[in-house]
């Protein structure tokens, strides 16, 4: 090829190749740009850009919302049902890490001018007043052009279409590998929002030195001189223009400042902080949750920055406190001294406020835990005690001042900060022997102390081993325990099922079996062998733990019954089919859709046409609109079956045991229609 074939082909060659990366990046979407629109594989689940992704997605749901939080990330602590219960809304997190104040105000603006918004929550944040208008990463950062009024469509989709494939080519992997992010909390929930943070709010946290250990984003902070808040003026003209927008549209707004760790303060002057809520307050009243007692607790944040869910709780708790008392909160004890309902005639000197870190002198609680067994006049070994000594023994405890707590009075102390009596301590028994309800209890009852006993499941209410003929000493059943649990000083848990096991396996005579069962005709080792094999080879099945539900399952009630059950998980869970619906019994199914919303109707309405059942026989949509807009959109089941059609006629034959429909709008929301 010549020079001149070579230059008239270039363009041709170039032309081709940004056809075929615009159609790549436009099929795996890594941005969340296109709403999904081709492969239907809910990229919002892996998006680098939440901030397009969940506009995209608002874009078909927004019908499902009427009120959003906005803020930047720990703005995801938010609880949604919370805020939905207390002031009977539906919350879609619009979380944006890194926003600016002049980001939410050009969201607001969108929300309000083309939907239906019945409240704003806003979370004005302290870096608001050190950044605005600042666009750091055109992909990743990128507003969606709909809520943009200086961008076009053109420039939006032209960055994301041409966009670096590696982000598409990793998607790909990322799928292929059934993986999603690194981390379960770098992947928001496409139908709330929020981040999901399960696991870091279940990790242990123990000791500050501990905490601090692991999350060493705490220590030698900041690493820099403090700076100027530059932005606070400009920052306080968007809070105001949302205030104004609201006002004029009837939307109830709440601003509120989130938590914040005390040494993130170190990272600005002192006059700065100040002004920055003190201006906020000249603008808009709003509850100050940044400075408290929560603040001097590493132990309620994953960093500087961003706090516990529990926390958020606190916070829809103390909101409620004062403006919405019919609200019943998940937490009921937080400090006194967190959450301040701030206006403009709050005092200069509370804005001055902060609280120094505290370590475990200053927070922690020290709790004994007494353990105990048996209760017999005939005490052999340290497993039994009689119950005179108990007695004396609980007498002394009593007498000394302790106040027995439950573990969940415990946990709540550790997770939710909940106070704890003066001298408390965790008294409990293992297995569940009767002796713990005729000899124990009526002590506690007397000396008024509370007890946590660990019961063991195969054993609960015999006394012979299982399977056996061995006598074995007696432990309380379900009629006991449940007296002891309705008394408030008894909680009842589990010290695994299989805890203990007959004589021959217990005196060494012969080998510890295990509680998964072997196939018949196979020994332990090649079981073993086999289970550990097929778990490595695919870990992400869950074949062990998958087995050892099975096994328990089979035991405790019956093959069938573990049949049942998976049957039972697939219609929620996985891609059942209407085939499989029908198979289950009606007290099956019933178990499987309790608590989900049920609506009846007359027998002799059947024959109706479907829309006209969901939207004005029940409730499961608002407006026949919304029903066939959703069902063209394929998002419509009636008994595990896609509607394609929203005038399609419902009659008996559709009918599950002869009386019940089950309609599925979208993935996971489910309605029982029961015709009497």
């Amino acid at each position: 090829m010549n020079a001149k074939k070579w230059v008239l082909s270039l363009p041709v060659i170039v032309l081709i190749l940004a056809v075929l990366l615009a159609g790549f990046n436009y099929v795996t979407d890594p941005f969340g740009a296109f709403g999904d629109r081709f492969m239907q594989w809910f990229s919002y689940d892996e998006t680098n850009n939440p901030r397009a992704a969940k506009i995209s997605y608002l874009e078909q749901h927004h019908d499902e919302y009427d009120s959003y939080f906005l803020g930047c990330s720990s703005t995801s602590s938010l609880p949604t049902e919370s805020f939905n219960e207390m002031l009977n809304a539906k919350f879609y997190n619009l979380i944006m890490y890194g926003a600016d104040m002049k980001d939410c105000e050009k969201i607001a603006n969108y929300l309000i001018d083309n939907y239906t918004v019945k409240n704003l929550v806003l979370n004005v944040y302290l870096d608001n007043g050190l950044t605005y208008d600042d666009e750091s990463n055109k992909l990743t950062h990128s507003l969606h052009y709909k809520t943009d009024p200086d961008m076009s469509a053109l420039s939006y989709y032209s960055r994301f279409l041409l966009a670096d494939p590696r982000y598409g080519y990793q998607k790909l992997v990322n799928k292929i590998k059934d993986t999603l992010m690194p981390q379960s909390f770098d992947v928001f929930d496409e139908q709330t929002g929020a981040y999901d943070k399960r696991v870091r709010d279940v990790e242990p946290i123990g000791s500050t030195a501990d905490y601090l250990n692991a999350y060493p984003v705490f220590t030698n902070y900041p690493n820099h001189e403090p700076l100027h808040l530059y932005k606070t003026e400009a920052c306080m003209q968007s809070v105001a223009a949302i205030r104004k927008a609201c006002e004029e549209n009837g939307v109830n707004l709440i601003v509120l400042t989130a938590p914040v760790y005390t040494d993130y303060y170190k990272n600005f002057y002192d006059e700065d902080i100040t002004n920055f809520y003190e201006s906020l307050a000249k603008v808009t009243d709003y509850w100050d949750f940044s400075s408290s007692s929560v603040s001097s607790e590493p132990r309620f944040f994953y960093d500087s920055t961003h706090f516990r869910n529990n926390i958020g709780e606190m916070m829809a708790t103390r909101i409620a406190e004062k403006e919405y008392p019919d609200f019943t909160p998940a937490i009921t004890a937080i400090p006194s001294d967190f959450g301040t309902y701030v206006t403009s005639d709050t005092p200069h000197d509370y804005f001055t406020q902060r609280p120094a870190p505290r370590t475990d002198n200053d927070t922690a609680v020290k709790v004994p835990i007494l353990t105990w067994h048996q209760l017999t006049e005939e005490v052999s070994g340290s497993a039994t005690i009689s119950p005179e000594a108990f007695r004396k023994q609980i007498q002394a405890l009593s007498d000394a001042g302790f106040n027995a707590i439950s573990l969940e009075q415990l946990r709540d102390y550790v997770y939710n900060g909940t106070p704890l009596p003066e001298n408390p301590i965790v008294l409990t028994f293992d297995d569940g022997y009767l002796s713990n309800y005729t000899l124990a209890y009526p002590i506690l009852q007397k000396y008024g102390m509370k007890a946590t006993i660990f019961s063991i499941g195969v054993s609960f209410g015999k006394d012979h081993y299982k399977d056996t003929d061995y006598a074995m000493t007696p432990h309380f059943g379900a009629a006991e325990a449940a007296e002891m649990a309705a008394s408030g000083l008894i909680s009842i848990q589990s010290h695994t099922y299989d805890m203990h096991q007959w004589p021959p396996y217990e005196d060494g005579s012969a080998a510890v079996r295990e509680n998964i069962l072997q196939l018949p005709g196979e020994s332990e080792e090649a079981y073993v062998e086999a289970l550990t094999a097929e778990h490595e080879a695919a870990p992400h099945l869950r074949v062990l733990q998958k087995r050892l539900a099975q096994e328990i399952t089979t035991m405790i009630h019956s093959r069938e019954e573990y049949e049942k059950a998976v049957e039972a998980s697939a219609i929620l869970f996985g891609g059942s089919t209407s085939e499989a619906l029908r198979k289950i019994d009606e007290e099956t199914l019933l178990q499987v859709f309790e608590g989900v919303p049920q609506f009846r109707i007359a027998r002799a309405e059947l024959g109706l046409p479907f829309v006209d059942l969901c939207a004005e026989k029940t409730q499961v949509f608002p407006s026949k609109g919304e029903c066939r807009k959703m069902v063209q959109g394929g998002g419509v089941s009636l008994n595990k079956e896609k509607v394609a059609d929203p005038a399609r006629t419902v009659g008996e034959a559709d009918l599950i045991a002869g009386k019940y429909l089950l309609v599925q709008r979208g993935k996971k929301n489910y309605y029982l229609v029961i015709a009497e």
